[in-house]
């Protein structure tokens, strides 16, 4: 492939010296970025981050940048109030700002596995028409076997590519993507109108969906690794769920069509199994229990208009997005 210009958008809230490392990761690939936007959520009184400070990190990369003829990477920090974070639409404000030819969207959290992410996430798109080129998720060291086995199910070692055929074979997995850590055409991107907003959760795949419907292909990019994993309680699993409820009533264009709860379903089942036959039958427990708290949070998402605007805040874990809903 040609050499092609990326520029990598992050939004970040309040980031932690491990945000450091992600920079220097970035800024060691073989393909690095031409700019590093970030998208930076501010409180009332707190300030924009000094990316001045960032000059040691790129200092120390100068050789990763050599691997590529690039002499060094732009990075540039814009705020967004608080009040007006949106999935979509912060993310879609710091691809307006780019000219390069594709657009890597990542997390604060995600970390590079290696120094070829870029590098084998641009090598997706050597197939025929693909518009976006996503990575595999590991699980971070000391991970929960809850983790492990998510990520596995979620991130399987074997990429593939998906397409509008592959609806009966895949299911909702099809339109499958993540912008912790995915690589948009950033030219199709725009031509599709860029990320909706506003947008509660599920901004990636909507896109995938709208990418897919074009005639162009999503590539799950198996070799292109970050770390990235979480381990959450079961009312984080609630809350979580209920805006994954919520967008797929709002974009019922997307998900009326495949069920989701038939891959979730799946997903448990298999994980049980796995755990009995381990004989982990305390995580198995817990696992259940996750499992329906997360059944709960996804169902009443999806009856949301049905709900009282003091029990979506409740319910959600995205306060701000409700602050002028009427119900």
């Amino acid at each position: 492939m040609e050499k092609k210009m990326v520029d990598v958008i992050i939004p970040i809230y309040k980031p932690g010296k491990e945000f450091s490392g992600l920079i220097g990761r970035l800024l060691e690939q073989t393909v690095p970025p031409a700019r590093i936007l970030l998208m930076q959520t501010l409180e009332e009184g707190e300030r924009l981050l000094d990316v001045s400070q960032m000059a040691v990190s790129r200092g120390q990369a100068v050789s990763g940048h050599g691997k590529s003829g690039v002499e060094e990477t732009q990075i540039q920090a814009f705020p967004v109030k608080k009040s007006e974070f949106d999935h979509g639409a912060t993310r879609d404000r710091g691809a307006k700002q780019s000219l390069a030819d594709y657009i890597l969207f990542m997390t604060q959290d995600a970390m590079p596995a290696d120094d070829r992410l870029i590098e084998k996430l641009l090598q997706g798109f050597s197939g025929e028409r693909i518009g976006i080129a996503y990575g595999r998720q590991l699980a971070r060291e000391g991970a929960d076997i809850l983790e492990k086995m998510a990520r596995l199910h979620n991130y399987p070692p074997e990429g593939r590519i998906q397409r509008k055929a592959d609806v009966e074979r895949l299911g909702i997995k099809t339109y499958f993507c993540s912008d912790v850590c995915a690589i948009y055409d950033r030219k199709l991107y725009e031509r599709l109108g860029g990320f909706v907003h506003p947008t509660i959760f599920n901004e990636d795949m909507i896109m995938a969906f709208r990418v897919i419907q074009a005639g162009y292909g999503v590539c799950y990019a198996a070799d292109a690794k970050v770390v990235h994993s979480h381990s959450y309680t079961c009312m984080q699993q609630f809350h979580r769920n209920f805006d994954l409820g919520v967008s797929q009533t709002q974009y019922r264009e997307v998900f009326e069509q495949i069920s989701s709860e038939k891959e979730g379903a799946g997903f448990a089942k298999n994980t049980l199994i796995a755990l009995c036959k381990r004989m982990r039958f305390l995580k198995a427990f817990y696992f259940a229990m996750n499992c329906a708290f997360r059944l709960a949070g996804y169902k009443l998402g999806r009856n949301y208009p049905k709900l009282s605007k003091k029990m979506i805040l409740r319910c959600t874990m995205s306060p701000g997005y409700w602050r002028d809903y009427r119900g």
